[in-house]
C-alpha cells in the first residue's frame, strides 16, 4: 500500500526491504571491521555492535517472511549433506552451486 495519499513514494514493503538491506551492509561491515581490530576493548564493541545488527536483520527478515514478501525456499536433505560435505572438506559451498 502507497504511503502517501498521490500514490507516490515506497510501499511498506519496500521500506523493510531497504532496510533489511542497510542491516546486511552493516553486518558486513561489522563483520569486516572485526577481523581488522586487535584491541581487545575495542572488539568487544563491535561484536556488540554486530550481534545487535544481526538481531535486527533477523528481525526485519522474520517480518518480511511473516507477510510473504521474502519468501525461501526449504533446503533438501540432499542439498544439506551436500553442504556438510563441502565445508568437512573446507570447500566454499557457494563455489559448487
Amino acid at each position: 500500500m502507497p504511503n502517501n495519499m498521490e500514490g507516490r513514494g515506497l510501499t511498506d514493503r519496500e521500506m523493510v526491504q531497504l532496510c533489511l538491506e542497510l542491516e546486511k551492509g552493516r553486518c558486513r561491515s561489522l563483520s569486516n571491521t572485526m577481523l581488522e581490530v586487535s584491541h581487545e576493548p575495542l572488539r568487544k564493541i563491535y561484536g556488540h555492535c554486530l550481534e545487535s545488527s544481526s538481531d535486527g536483520h533477523y528481525r526485519l527478515f522474520n517480518l518480511l517472511n511473516d507477510k510473504g514478501w521474502y519468501m525461501t525456499e526449504a533446503a533438501t536433505a540432499a542439498q544439506i549433506g551436500k553442504v556438510q560435505e563441502l565445508m568437512q572438506n573446507n570447500l566454499h559451498p557457494d563455489d559448487q552451486f
